[in-house]
């Protein structure tokens, strides 16, 4: 079996195991700090049998170790294993030695993509259009401004004027996601409605806010070596 496969067999078990809303109790008040089973028990309001029941699904799931009171010895003390419920995130990204934005008309949705990411994570990072428009919306320009950010309304460029080898490239639409099936095929794709059908400052402001979401979520999947500032 491979390698990734027992990862996801491991994190699968780990679900299970706080799948049941006393034993995710079990763990919100392991997070915090240790406890005996006892104290377990009266903190939860939870018959003793009951706890020892889970308690045995918990740690047969990898997710604690109990330890031996260094004070009265018949007294054991719970802990979370350190870095299991870390383990519960999506892989990490590979680190890119840049990451490119690319929407059809590279008017909008990469612009605004690749402006947020500049700001929430750092490093070198650009946009690009498969039939790239010759000015960014007008509506994009307001929304970033609104938000504190600055879109050059001259500044679009051909997908094969901006993609190199090495680059992460990200699909912010479902056109762009489609054609692109030679090298400078997406690694990601993010199915962000286009603002510009609608044409309304909302309908910017939603693409705005969804992306921003997506990228505040892939922020911690980033590899550990990468420059980012969360």
């Amino acid at each position: 079996m491979k390698a990734e496969t027992l990862s996801l067999v491991a994190r699968a078990r780990i679900h299970a195991a706080l799948g049941d809303p006393a034993r995710l109790a079990i763990g919100d008040a392991l997070t915090l700090g240790d406890a005996s089973p006892g104290e377990i028990a009266a903190d939860l309001s939870m018959p003793t049998n009951l706890v020892a029941h889970h308690l045995k699904v918990l740690q047969d799931a990898g997710l604690l170790v109990r330890t031996r009171s260094e004070g009265d010895r018949r007294r054991t003390y719970l802990r979370l294993v350190p870095g299991v419920l870390s383990s519960l995130t999506a892989p990490r990204l590979d680190s890119a030695e840049r990451v490119v934005f690319v929407c059809t008309h590279n008017s909008a949705r990469s612009q605004l993509a690749a402006a947020l990411w500049r700001r929430r994570i750092g490093g070198d990072v650009a946009s690009a259009g498969t039939i790239p428009a010759q000015r960014v919306h007008p509506r994009a320009v307001r929304v970033a401004h609104d938000h504190g950010l600055t879109l050059d309304p001259t500044g679009t460029h051909h997908v094969d004027d901006v993609v190199h080898d090495g680059d992460l490239i990200i699909a912010v639409c479902d056109n762009a996601h489609e054609d692109l099936t030679g090298p400078a095929r997406p690694r990601l794709h993010w199915s962000v409605p286009d603002p510009a059908r609608v044409d309304t400052d909302e309908a910017f402001q939603a693409a705005f806010t969804d992306l921003a979401d997506r990228i505040d979520r892939i922020a911690p999947a980033l590899h550990p070596g990468a420059d980012h500032h969360g």
